[in-house]
Formats: structure tokens, sequence, C-alpha cells
């Protein structure tokens, strides 16, 4: 993979004036550690923290995988022998483990996701691995929210799609305005889910059922 996935518009420029971005070695990876060390004010060949940037740079490696992997390959593999049924699919408490954007600090909660299938399913290991794929990349839970949703829509042309995201804000607890015990939930409905609301009310029973 030499350049990031561009999935997503960039602010203040234009098609014509977009070039590939190097995505730079591993060396260079570390070396930009060290220099965060530095800026922090440590010495970067101190002992306690000389292997940090080999550290770093493998922890970014699995942090972020997701620009790797591709979620409709994931949701590529459907079964049609559902024998007549057509109620909710629904997963809870699936694991959240992004990076928001905007200061690359984390955000831990949990998913809840659901689609009303027309005449196919899925793998319901494939609907957290989609969830997955999304958190790890860096966006917002907002984006994270309708990325999920619009995946599953691409892939399975269900008649609705619910996602639930509840997560807490590292760069709101640990930063800033240092707020804890705060989470932030956001939702996308799609089709029948945004069309009913006994439907949508029963999604958010089930995310509520302990």
């Amino acid at each position: 993979m030499d350049a990031p996935i561009r999935d997503r518009t960039l602010v203040g420029v234009s098609d014509l004036d977009l070039e590939a971005v190097k995505r730079p070695t591993r060396e260079e990876a570390m070396e930009a550690v060290r220099t965060l060390i530095a800026w922090a004010g440590d010495d970067p060949r101190r002992e306690g923290v000389i292997d940090t940037p080999k550290r770093v740079v493998d922890a970014y490696a699995e942090w972020f995988e997701g620009y790797k992997l591709d979620p409709a390959k994931e949701l590529s593999r459907t079964f049609e022998d559902v024998q007549g049924y057509d109620d909710i699919v629904m997963l809870r408490d699936i694991e959240v483990e992004s990076h928001c954007e905007h200061h690359m600090a984390p955000f831990l909660g949990k998913a809840y996701v659901a689609y009303m299938p027309t005449n196919r399913v899925v793998g319901i290991s494939k609907l957290a691995k989609v969830v997955e794929i999304f958190a790890r990349r860096l966006q917002t839970q907002e984006t994270m929210t309708q990325q999920i949703a619009d995946a599953i829509t691409d892939s399975l042309r269900p008649a609705g799609v619910a996602v639930l995201i509840d997560a807490a804000h590292q760069c709101m607890t640990t930063r800033g305005v240092h707020h804890r015990h705060v989470s932030t939930i956001t939702t996308q409905f799609t089709g029948v889910f945004k069309t009913d609301p006994t439907l949508r009310q029963r999604f958010l029973d089930f995310v509520n059922k302990r």
C-alpha cells in the first residue's frame, strides 16, 4: 500500500490539485516518533524510550490496519437460504477501539448494528468485522457510524439498517475540558428503521436490554 485510502473529500483542494501521498518508510515513521519524544522534552536516546519508536510504529500498524481492509469483501459472501426469516438481525455490544482524527486520541465503546434482510443474510461475524475495519481508521464517531451503515446497505441491499455507537473519547477525558464518565452516542437509521418508529424503537429496546 503506497498511499493512504482517500474515501472522503479533502478540504480546501480541488481534484486537480491532488497528488498521491507517499507512505513513509518504517524508519521514517520511527524518526517522526523520536522527533515527538524530543519535542515533548525527553531524550529519545534515553534507555527507557530508546525502543519506543519501534513500539509506537508496531502499535500504529495494528491500530490503523483498517486502511488495508475492505468491508465490501467481508460482506461479499451471503446466504439466500433463510427459510422465510424476515425480522431483525442484530449484534449487540461490539467492541469499538478507535482513534479520533482531531487529536489521534483513543475513543472506546460499544457498537450495536442491525439490519432487516430482504432475500439474503451475511455471517454475523462479518458485521463485527465491518465495525472493526472502520474503527481502525482515523475518523470521527459520526463518520464511522455513517460508514458502517453505508457499507451494509451497499453490500446487502437490506430493507433497512440501524447503527448505534456509544463511546467515551479520551481527547475529552484526558485533555481539554477533562470531563470523565461522559459518553457520546451516535445513530444512523436507513430504510424501514427510519420510516417505521415501532421498528426503530424495537432496535433501541434491544440496545438497552440487560
